[in-house]
């Protein structure tokens, strides 16, 4: 089959449209012939490196698929030959305790689809059958593939960790990517009111027609000034954390007394500089937040399915121009997913 691989760290440069093996399944595993396969911000971290000791030549990324169940393991009942399926991304122990509880993204031993294992950036792929989602008939394999990183990442963020209430403003930083849209798009069904921060004044517009109340360019003028200044003074109830260290503390200062700060990403940083002071004295909370469990998953999936939930496309390639699709997430080009189809 062919692949989107590479076959050493670094750039996009790195990626080869090439022949590799064949995916094999289990008795428990299905084979996905892949319909369109999403970018996320950990596929740039995988090809960039350095990977761990265990990583294996060539490696091609990819966690978000949508495909049609090619064949089936002998002790699969869930799906046959001929599905519609999307994949859930979390590969999780099943036996840990945060497993048995229910939480799976809590797991031991949690990765992604694309992390530990080869992905979607190829015709095919294997995985257990209990990965697998049913996509209704109406449903495109791109509105199905665009949806599953970033919408569970976003829901269990804002409504499970932040338990985000009606009329609450909310400020999304790093508002124009995937997740970033999925989180403008969340909080809005749960009736906050939203604040987007992002990098040019086109994205201000595309998040403004997405739904936002306000679309702050971060490089023309003081978008924090302009939170406080919108606000009277008072901040946010809640930050949307994603880009890391730069913006850190002064998301924590755009935080009304009692607010809160979810965080689930880094893109722009680990290390960020936190006024302990003005944790306590505030009494703010600082949230952590990661992938989500598989109720959470087929939950906002569900409201994917339903039409209520949309994830925004920016743009669709060819597998065999994968590289470019890199190109375009690397250089922060996109508003929404970038998606990728093998012919």
């Amino acid at each position: 089959m062919k692949a989107a691989a590479f076959f050493e760290c670094g750039g996009p440069e790195q990626i080869q449209f090439v022949d590799v093996p064949d995916p094999t399944w289990g008795p428990d595993e299905a084979l996905i012939r892949v319909q369109a396969c999403a970018l996320n911000r950990a596929d740039l971290w995988m090809l960039n490196g350095p990977p761990d000791p265990g990583f294996r030549f060539p490696f091609w990324a990819g966690a978000d698929i949508a495909g049609v169940v090619e064949a089936i393991g002998e002790r699969v009942t869930s799906v046959s030959p001929g599905d519609r399926v999307l994949v859930n991304p979390g590969l999780y122990c099943g036996v840990c305790e945060h497993c048995v509880a229910g939480e799976h993204s809590l797991c031991l031993s949690y990765d992604t689809v694309g992390g530990r294992v080869p992905g979607g950036l190829a015709d095919y792929f294997a995985i257990s059958a209990g990965h697998l989602l049913s996509i209704p008939n109406e449903v495109p394999f791109r509105t199905a593939a665009a949806a599953p990183m970033t919408f569970m990442t976003a829901w269990r963020a804002l409504v499970t960790r932040a338990a985000l209430r009606p009329g609450e403003h909310v400020l999304i930083l790093g508002a124009s990517g995937g997740v970033g849209t999925a989180c403008l798009q969340i909080a809005r069904f749960s009736g906050a009111r939203v604040t987007a921060i992002t990098s040019s004044q086109s994205k201000v517009e595309r998040l403004l027609q997405l739904g936002a109340d306000a679309a702050l360019n971060r490089n023309e003028g003081d978008p924090w000034q302009q939170v406080r200044d919108m606000t009277g003074g008072r901040g946010v109830d809640l930050v949307v954390e994603s880009v890391g260290g730069p913006t850190w503390q002064q998301g924590l200062q755009s935080l009304a007394k009692g607010g809160r700060l979810v965080t689930f990403g880094r893109t722009a940083g680990g290390v960020g500089h936190t006024d302990i002071g003005l944790v306590f004295w505030n009494q703010l909370q600082i949230i952590g937040s990661s992938m989500s469990n598989n109720s959470e998953f087929k939950t906002v999936m569900q409201l994917v399915f339903q039409g209520r939930l949309q994830p925004v496309i920016d743009r669709v390639f060819p597998l065999s121009q994968a590289r470019a699709a890199f190109e375009r997430l690397q250089n922060a080009q996109h508003v929404g997913k970038i998606l990728v189809e093998p012919s």
